[in-house]
């Protein structure tokens, strides 16, 4: 009942949001909301194989979709016209390419060959990565570097399962961390229970890392 009632409030959001835009044009990037709680990215390891899921509040998922033109409807498709915001950005190959180009793992100076799934409901569920690395992993690198061309200002918390550091920000200063997951169990891998649990961790961390290292929020007169 609750999930059912925040996806339909999240819709409506990027519904509206969507509409808006055909009536005002495309957003600028001094419109972006880094002053929110911070995106999220939690990551494991498993053999050669990463998965990272990237999650963002229903404000930046309507920034970024303004920002690649996942709502805009040039031809006046009426199939497209009926679909939900989050249905949009599901669809969208802008969107798509966008994510995996600023959001990437490497090994050893290596590119880990990169597979998305972007679910309809991704305001719940995030994005989800899978990374196939050349070898083994031990140590890789990570970046995380969506939303920061939009506004230098955001921040990720980025939280990994078995591995070192286990929590860590990542900032548009600093968009590439190196994770060590050579101390991690040697079979198995992480659990989707310890991810799971990982990721409610991160959540709590991301409201104390907020408060502690926001920028000050600054207001411009408009013209």
């Amino acid at each position: 009942m609750w999930l059912t009632a925040r996806r339909a409030r999240t819709s409506l959001l990027l519904a509206l949001s969507a509409f808006a835009m055909t009536v005002a044009g495309p957003a600028a990037p001094a419109t972006a909301h880094p002053f929110g709680p911070p995106p999220t990215a939690r990551i494991n390891a498993d053999g050669s194989h990463v998965r990272l899921v990237w999650k963002a509040t229903a404000d930046d998922w309507v920034l970024l979709g303004q920002a690649l033109g996942a709502f805009d409807n040039p031809t006046g498709d009426e199939a497209f016209a009926v679909l939900t915001g989050e249905q949009k950005l599901q669809r969208s190959k802008e969107l798509h390419a966008y994510l995996l180009d600023r959001i990437t793992v490497s090994q050893s100076g290596a590119a880990c060959r990169a597979a998305l799934a972007v679910p309809q409901h991704l305001l719940d569920n995030g994005v989800d990565f899978t990374f196939t690395c050349p070898h083994p992993v031990q140590d890789v690198d990570v970046r995380l570097a969506a939303l920061t061309n939009l506004n230098a200002a955001y921040r990720t918390v980025l939280s990994a399962a078995h591995a070192t550091p286990a929590r860590v920000l990542v900032t548009s200063e600093d968009t590439t961390k190196r994770l060590d997951f050579s101390a991690a169990a040697p079979t198995g891998g992480a659990s989707a229970a310890a991810l799971t649990t990982s990721g409610i961790a991160a959540v709590a961390a991301a409201v104390g890392l907020f408060v502690l290292l926001r920028p000050r929020r600054t207001r411009k007169a408009t013209s």
